[in-house]
């Protein structure tokens, strides 16, 4: 019964700087995966590119970040970007983001179930109980074949998961809310050793069944470390990142050494907000 399958919005955070094909794939990548299952169906992508606060070296504005992010992905049916996180005028860990979109799905599902309700009220003629008119509500929401609010699953690549066992990048507690509450889809090189990652954390063994490892077969090595190299050597970075991205660099001159310089001796900003809590020290292990 395609009407049991559990609903999914995948959520990608990073800088986003800039959005390359690799960046695209993972939600492809994921989106099978997924259906593959036979007990999902993905109904959004979203992009949410980082906020200028994170103090990234190399890290040019959110604004064009966000342009870039908005042009590659304007025939994507599915997979849309988000500004809400780069709009803020202070860096927001992943959860915030997270719980974020997550309530904004509460919201609109309200909304859309009492849509679904007014037709209810008008079929009998004279309705005697008319002040519980939000009655059909409720129970559309016990009965179990009515699909619950879509579950936001964090998407990454390997490199993200292997980030959590780096000190003062993450909170234990972030780390253990995001696993428990909202799951994670890492997609990994085909022999990348992410499962040895996960056994070796307490906290994400404990949680695995929450963790989707989805291995890229075919693999895409493609990052945009390499791609602003390239743009600083005055080399050629078509068919790595869609056309219309690369004509918008080339057009705002956006990637020079002048620009990787940015924030250059800066401390990234969950660096600097978790170093005092002494407790994470311990980091993941």
């Amino acid at each position: 019964d395609p009407e049991r399958k559990t609903e999914v919005v995948l959520l990608a955070c990073g800088s986003f700087n800039p959005i390359t094909n690799m960046h695209l794939r993972l939600f492809e990548l994921a989106k099978d995966y997924f259906h593959e299952t036979g007990k999902y169906k993905v109904i959004k992508g979203i992009i949410s590119p980082v906020g200028d606060a994170y103090k990234k070296k190399g890290l040019i504005s959110a604004n064009h970040r966000v342009a870039m992010a908005k042009l590659a992905t304007k025939n994507s049916d599915w997979v849309e970007v988000d500004d809400w996180e780069s709009c803020q005028s202070e860096w927001l860990e992943t959860l915030k983001v997270l719980r974020y979109h997550h309530q904004k799905l509460l919201s609109a599902d309200v909304t859309n179930s009492l849509q679904d309700a007014v037709p209810i009220t008008k079929l009998g003629r004279k309705r005697k109980q008319e002040p519980n008119r939000h009655e059909p509500i409720k129970k559309k929401n016990q009965s179990p074949v009515v699909k619950s609010v879509p579950q936001v699953k964090l998407l990454c690549g390997s490199d993200m998961l292997e980030s959590f066992g780096i000190p003062n990048l993450w909170k234990l507690e972030d780390i253990t809310e995001i696993v428990e509450k909202h799951g994670l889809v890492c997609i990994s090189r085909a022999g990348n050793n992410v499962q040895k990652f996960i056994y070796e954390s307490d906290i994400l063994w404990r949680h695995k069944n929450n963790i989707h490892l989805v291995e890229e077969w075919i693999t895409n090595d493609i990052s945009s470390t390499k791609i602003r190299r390239a743009l600083r050597r005055g080399q050629s970075i078509r068919y790595l990142v869609p056309d219309v991205v690369g004509a918008y660099i080339e057009k705002n001159k956006l990637y020079s050494p002048e620009s990787e310089d940015r924030n250059a001796g800066v401390v990234l900003a969950p660096l600097q907000k978790h170093a005092s809590d002494s407790k994470n020290s311990q980091a993941l292990n």
